[in-house]
């Protein structure tokens, strides 16, 4: 992995502080309607994503051969009562899990960035395919965040 890509992987949390500096606590727990996720919830999927990303790339290290995991992230959400949660402690795990796998990260050497797995849905997965799709993840979680902003703002100008 470049150091241009270990760094797009660690600005993830950057951009998720950013995407979430002084929205209120109701701006962070506002939700659009039943089911559908508020700021908060979607920081806590991002924070889950990240716990499996990180058992998919240890599991593939260890040369295990069984299927890598698949999560259902409207139940992890809703189960773990995730709006109820706080969004700066959901980033904190988010930074020290993305730290540490970044420790992870830098010690592999390059042929190990092509170890892989097979997913969920039956794919070859490489080391570097995964952690390639979690900064892109990330980038189409921050564009949802950006709609709830937008729309928790005009549901306050109705009221």
């Amino acid at each position: 992995m470049s150091s241009t890509q270990l760094k797009d992987y660690l600005n993830t949390h950057q951009q998720l502080v950013q995407a979430t500096d002084g929205l209120t606590e109701e701006q962070l727990k506002w939700k659009a309607g039943p089911g559908i996720w508020s700021v908060t919830e979607v920081l806590a999927h991002l924070a889950d994503h990240s716990i499996v990303v990180s058992f998919r790339i240890r599991d593939i290290l260890a040369g295990t051969t069984a299927q890598l995991p698949a999560f259902n992230q409207d139940a992890w959400v809703s189960g773990q009562y995730a709006n109820n949660g706080n969004a700066a402690d959901i980033l904190e795990l988010f930074r020290s899990l993305l730290h540490y796998n970044s420790l992870l990260l830098s010690r592999l050497p390059a042929e190990d960035w092509e170890l892989s797995g097979i997913n969920f849905k039956g794919d070859t997965v490489r080391i570097s395919d995964i952690v390639r799709g979690f900064i892109a993840h990330v980038q189409n979680h921050l564009a949802q965040i950006e709609r709830i902003k937008q729309g928790a703002a005009a549901a306050a100008l109705v009221q």
